[in-house]
């Protein structure tokens, strides 16, 4: 039998033993299994939540959504049942409070809303397994002190935030694990395999994704979580073993739009939770690791919407099992997991309950305050229409999802700003047609935080990335106001329209290349094996100009399409795209459309490895990205027992950021392969591996200054070893590239680009290749960036291709697609699965040496630039040549 003790409030019951007085079932009576002494299927979490559901009149259920795998996301309003009939009321007397409705607020007795996640990281399953115990005890009517609570506080419970990471983990450990729960951590049931069940379906950790919402089971919660708006929040983990619990208040730095009040009542109920464990003798720690900046978190997003948001940290994790030995001798059970999370969720609970006025009034005042004066030194965000129309779209989309408002400038006007694409601040002109965002509106906390170029940092050992402005995200042109300026106009998108269709099929359509939509909208042409065209030179034809990169698809191509324009129309209308019919192939400047600078496209199939045993979160990033962004296939290969073998028939090799241990046997196999005709797009850490395969010419830069005398340093304190290593990372910020998008990889590209570097890898630009996109010598710069790390990055490249033989390689020093929400690397990336052999110019070295007469050799170097041929059958050679004599000696 697993004893869980509920120290709380007196209530010290066995929930491994039935009372006669309980008119619900608990856990222990419920389940097939004891109740701590083993990991529940998530299934039968769900079979328990949905009993005491239909069984306890303070509790409603609601299904909010599903994962990718088909689970449901379940949450449990608990309440009194006089609050429960009137749970909409209560709703929208809330959100009337924060602005969020128009109306006069009643002004009854308040109510507290508190919303309990848990097991957000699947593995971490001691949470998802504490669920039930919090629910048992606020739902049993045999609890009279949570009825109590219940009468002024509603709880929104959600058991499993990471169902199909959840169900990973435990049906993994279920299957493994002997009949009695092994201690020792060197054995299997310790021993969580990649990718382990911490992320959800996708590999992506939903603990990073509230601020970005780009996985469904994130987006579906924000729904809920933006209809609701409680005044706290807690996040429910567990972190290593030997680390004991983790309460609130957090470690610094805390971002500035935090307000006073948050911290101090942070302090509160880190002091009631406190009580409890001093009771029991428990150790806990508090203001240390855990910070409160980056706003992608289950603690800091809810906090700048309004609330008091925490994360909780149960010792346990994926190694604890059962239970395991600990560094000080005692054994860790799930059962002790089950406690102490029951314990904090239920103090949470009680201090909410006894402050709720407090809670309704400073909640009041923190979106007052949003409305009127808010807090960031920047009131107003502009948007030029002149971005592309696609980016416009998410990014409104993504307001929409946060509840921030917006709308149209409405008229022109001159105004002091800061301009996003330099850094400077001066005066300019604002379009009537510019997209505009004020921080005056009940959400201005959130959106200053979303969109400001950067925040300041109270202290550089932070816990993630320091830089994130989703404005520089999406690659905007946009200016950042210290003044207020009001939309006095909707915003609407240009809608989508189908056009007139020729009858008859045109000479070609084209489709101007500036989006990942566009590159969605070429994936399904190629898939169906419509030929297209991209265009590698600029040129103008109808009176319109068109960029490098736009899209050609002429009917001479498609001769064998009986009606092939219908199926373009077919497939234009469902990626809503704008096609252009044009019926002459002469253009009026640049190349006609028979042109080798039209260069014919194929439909790559592309291998993609799953690096075991590296993070799995760039490997979700890029898995996500084909599947879900670009819709367009990819085979998944397995990193262990990889061998290019393996690649026959494959065209491109994508290698996401992670280690890589392959042996010279594969490097050489790899390198024949690039050779005849292959090609690899390799990012991030890869690199670190590919750099040694032969034809690829990456090395690592080498930008320490040099000094004659090197100062003498004094040796450092051991306490501030740590600190003093910040000076060689970059933990995440965002760095100014030069884009040449002259070249196929940079088709549709500004000319400069944002890149989010999190790290100091640094290559040398690419000698006789392309250096698509590289950092200066002096980078424009936003977050915390190490100096010696800064030296380190300056006039090294960001983003290379090159020719390797036949084949080609791609080489993104910084992820594109990392945790998916860095948008404008979408259509980089595009570029390199679908242009990345598009080689404009490939350099041919060779060396022949002849010996004149006896003691004298002369040495050629010919260098040839050739173009290389689109049909297979021309050349154009530019040779320069080195001389160079020598003696040779006897």
């Amino acid at each position: 039998m697993y004893r869980i003790a509920l120290p709380l409030l007196g209530l010290f019951l066995s929930l491994g033993m039935s009372r006669a007085q309980d008119a619900l079932l608990s856990p222990a009576d419920f389940l097939k299994h004891p109740y701590g002494g083993q990991f529940t299927p998530h299934h039968q979490v769900v079979d328990y939540v949905e009993y005491i559901a239909r069984e306890s009149e303070r509790v409603e259920l609601l299904t909010y959504g599903y994962t990718h795998e088909g689970r449901p996301l379940l949450l449990a309003f608990i309440s009194s049942p006089a609050n429960l009939t009137r749970l909409e009321e209560i709703r929208q007397n809330h959100l009337r409070q924060a602005g969020f409705l128009d109306g006069v607020a009643i002004n009854e007795s308040p109510v507290a809303i508190v919303w309990l996640s848990f097991g957000v990281h699947g593995n971490e399953a001691g949470a998802t397994e504490s669920s039930m115990g919090v629910l048992h005890a606020l739902a049993d009517p045999g609890h009279a002190e949570t009825g109590k609570y219940l009468e002024n506080t509603l709880v929104i419970l959600d058991p499993a935030v990471n169902p199909d990471g959840n169900n990973r983990y435990t049906n993994w450990y279920r299957q493994v694990a002997p009949l009695e729960a092994d201690p020792l951590e060197f054995t299997r049931e310790h021993q969580e395999p990649w990718p382990g069940g911490r992320e959800n379906h996708y590999l992506f950790d939903l603990n990073r994704d509230w601020a970005w919402g780009t996985q469904s089971e994130t987006r579906d919660r924000l729904e809920q979580y933006q209809r609701w708006l409680p005044h706290i929040h807690v996040d429910y983990h567990e972190q290593m073993p030997n680390d004991p619990y983790y309460f609130a208040p957090g470690a610094e730095p805390y971002h500035p739009a935090i307000t006073q009040w948050q911290r101090d009542f942070q302090v509160e109920i880190g002091k009631n939770n406190a009580s409890y464990f001093d009771r029991e003798g428990w150790l806990y720690f508090t203001r240390e690791y855990f910070d409160l900046f980056y706003p992608g978190y289950g603690d800091t997003y809810p906090t700048f919407a309004g609330a008091i948001g925490m994360t909780y940290e149960q010792a346990g994790h994926g190694r604890s099992g059962r239970s395991i030995e600990l560094e000080n001798g005692d054994t860790l059970t799930l059962a002790d997991r089950i406690d102490h999370h029951t314990t904090t969720a239920l103090s949470t609970v009680e201090i909410a309950s006894r402050n709720a006025q407090g809670l309704v009034r400073q909640f009041v005042e923190f979106y007052n305050r949003s409305r009127t004066n808010p807090p960031g030194p920047f009131k107003s965000f502009v948007i030029r229409a002149s971005n592309p129309p696609d980016q416009l779209r998410a990014f409104t989309r993504f307001l929409d999802m946060h509840q921030i408002a917006y709308g149209k400038a409405g008229k022109r006007r001159s105004l002091e700003a800061y301009d996003y694409l330099t850094g400077a601040t001066y005066t300019t002109a604002i379009s009537d047609e510019d997209l505009v965002v004020s921080a005056y509106q009940p959400a201005g906390a959130l959106a200053q935080v979303l969109l400001e170029p950067v925040a300041s940092l109270s202290d550089s050992l932070t816990y993630d990335i320091t830089a994130w402005s989703a404005i520089l995200a999406y690659g905007f042109d946009a200016l950042a106001l210290a003044t207020r300026l009001e939309p006095e106009a909707p915003w609407q998108p240009l809608p989508y329209q189908k056009g007139n269709w020729p009858e008859q099929a045109p000479y070609a359509f084209l489709l101007p290349w500036t989006s990942v939509e566009d590159a969605r909208f070429l994936g399904s042409l190629l898939r169906e094996g419509i030929v297209v065209r991209v265009a590698t030179k600029p040129f103008r034809i109808d009176g319109r100009d068109y960029e490098r990169g736009t899209l050609v698809i002429t009917r001479a191509d498609n001769r064998k399409w009986e009606g092939f324009h219908r199926q373009v129309k077919s497939l234009a209308e469902a990626g809503e795209r704008n096609l252009v019919a044009i019926g002459s192939g002469f253009v009026e400047t640049g190349f006609d459309f028979g042109s080798e600078s039209m260069r014919l496209l194929r439909s790559p199939k592309i291998a993609l490895i799953a690096p075991a045993g590296a993070d799995p979160d760039a490997f979700g990033s890029a898995w996500y990205y084909f599947e879900q962004v670009l819709q367009y296939p990819v085979s998944i290969l397995d990193a262990s027992g990889f061998h290019p073998s393996k690649l026959e028939g494959m065209d491109l090799l994508i290698l996401p950021d992670g280690y890589y241990s392959w042996d010279e046997n594969i490097r050489s196999r790899l390198a024949d392969w690039l050779r005849s005709g292959g090609k690899v797009i390799a990012i991030g850490r890869a690199l670190d591996w590919l750099q040694y395969v032969g034809g690829v010419h990456l090395t690592v830069a080498d930008t320490t200054p040099k000094v004659e005398k090197p100062e003498e340093k004094i040796p450092e304190r051991y306490e501030e070893r740590e600190r003093n290593a910040l000076s060689k990372q970059i933990p995440g910020a965002i760095f100014k590239a030069v884009v040449d998008n002259s070249h196929p990889v940079g088709f549709g590209i500004p000319d400069s680009y944002f890149t989010l570097k999190r790290g100091a890898r640094a290559f040398s630009y690419l000698e006789k290749a392309g250096n698509v996109a590289y950092l200066e010598e002096e980078p424009f710069s936003l977050g915390f960036v190490g100096s010696e790390a800064k030296l380190k990055v300056k006039k090294t490249l960001v983003l290379g291709a090159e020719a390797i033989g036949k084949g080609s390689a791609v080489y993104f020093v910084d992820d594109p697609l990392f945790r998916g929400f860095w948008h404008s690397g979408h259509l980089l990336f595009a570029n390199a699965v679908f242009f990345g052999d598009c080689k404009l110019f490939v350099f041919l070295t060779s060396r022949r040496s002849v010996k004149l007469f006896d003691d004298v050799n002369i040495s050629f170097d010919f260098t040839a630039k050739t173009q290389r041929p689109l049909r297979g059958h021309k050349y154009s050679l530019r040779f320069s040549l080195r001389l160079s004599v020598f003696a040779v000696h006897s």
